[in-house]
């Protein structure tokens, strides 16, 4: 059997949401094998992801279930299951020899269109992938123009997702804009201590006892996007900054990966500034 329907749905919470759905998809005569649902009360929302067997017309499905929901609902009926990727790097490989790995051996959940890098030292290691890299430098122009190549190589690949692999510079607002919610990124910190572009540095001199990583989805504010994972790992006095940056990367490669997952098996709801997520 292929990958079952799935169902995703966020919208104001009302009594009779859950029975309601699910009536629908036993008139359909599908069999639900997961369901998943969350009702934040504070800001009054209703969140459910719904696993089904059997087919039925999702275009007819989804006309069904919103006539039982509030007005303006989110409704989602078997997103794309394979999402393309666009990832974006500096220098450090970590985190992309790890999406390219997973990316060559089918385990990523999605497909790795092409990499950007601001600087060329990544590009052998994505031709041994043969994945196309795309060298934009950023030193010879001005902010918009070299964002607006950036945007000119994405829109090539019409990707579903971009992917900020430790791609350290600050993007534009007009830039984010254009992508909401679909640009991820991994900080090397355990947000929100210690933003901005040096934590183990600020880690160090603050002799914190646990470093961490957040997987985030990007907005214009610094490193204050929707956070997606989380994870820290015990340090102690012993650890030097450059003990805590080595122990920093291998956390930063498991965080991105438990996100892009997440994201991929379409587990992550947006609200504002937070997420649900139903792992």
């Amino acid at each position: 059997m292929g990958r079952p329907m799935i169902v995703l749905i966020q919208s104001i919470d009302r009594v009779g949401l859950v029975a309601g759905i699910s009536a629908i998809m036993a008139k359909e005569r599908l069999n639900i094998v997961s369901l998943r649902e969350f009702v934040d009360k504070t800001d009054n929302r209703f969140y459910i992801r719904i696993e089904a067997e059997n087919d039925s017309d999702p275009v007819a499905l989804e006309a069904a279930i919103r006539l039982v929901l509030p007005p303006e609902a989110f409704v989602s009926i078997n997103p794309r299951p394979e999402k393309k990727i666009v990832v974006m790097v500096t220098r450090e490989y970590h985190c992309l020899a790890d999406i390219l790995v997973r990316n060559q051996f089918n385990t990523l959940g999605a497909t790795v269109q092409c990499v950007i890098g601001n600087h060329q030292v990544l590009e052998n290691i994505c031709q041994r992938f043969a994945i196309p890299f795309h060298y934009i430098s950023h030193e010879q122009e001005s902010k918009a123009a070299f964002e607006e190549k950036v945007q000119s190589v994405i829109a090539g690949y019409n990707p579903d997702y971009i992917i900020l692999a430790k791609y350290m510079r600050v993007l534009s607002p007009d830039f984010v804009a254009r992508y909401p919610e679909r640009i991820i990124n991994i900080h090397h910190s355990f947000l929100p201590a210690f933003a901005g572009g040096h934590p183990y540095k600020q880690a160090f001199e603050r002799g914190v006892k646990l470093i961490g990583a957040t997987s985030h989805f990007v907005t214009n504010e610094l490193d204050e996007g929707p956070i997606i994972a989380q994870q820290v790992i015990p340090v102690n006095h012993s650890f030097t900054t450059a003990d805590m940056v080595k122990a920093g990367k291998e956390i930063e490669v498991s965080v991105l990966a438990k996100a892009l997952r997440l994201v991929f098996s379409d587990r992550v709801f947006v609200y504002r500034n937070k997420t649900v997520v139903f792992e």
